[in-house]
């Protein structure tokens, strides 16, 4: 019982991992295209880390759904 415990928090601590790592990456990426752009709104700031969000919140979703 604890190994699969275990188990179950190290999934999910590695997915709040990649989250984290990944709204980092994407935010960065988003304001180095917006500077390329010479935008004056942050556009791709906004869509890429909220992109990744719904990304992740639907796999999280499919992950605590399996039958």
């Amino acid at each position: 019982m604890n190994n699969k415990k275990n188990k179950f928090l190290v999934h999910y601590a590695g997915m709040a991992t990649q989250i984290l790592a990944g709204i980092g990456l994407s935010t960065w990426l988003g304001l180095w295209i917006d500077k390329k752009r010479d935008t004056t709104k942050p556009l791709f700031t906004w869509i890429l880390p909220l992109s990744l969000l719904v990304l992740f919140l639907v796999k999280a979703i499919k992950d605590t759904n399996k039958k």
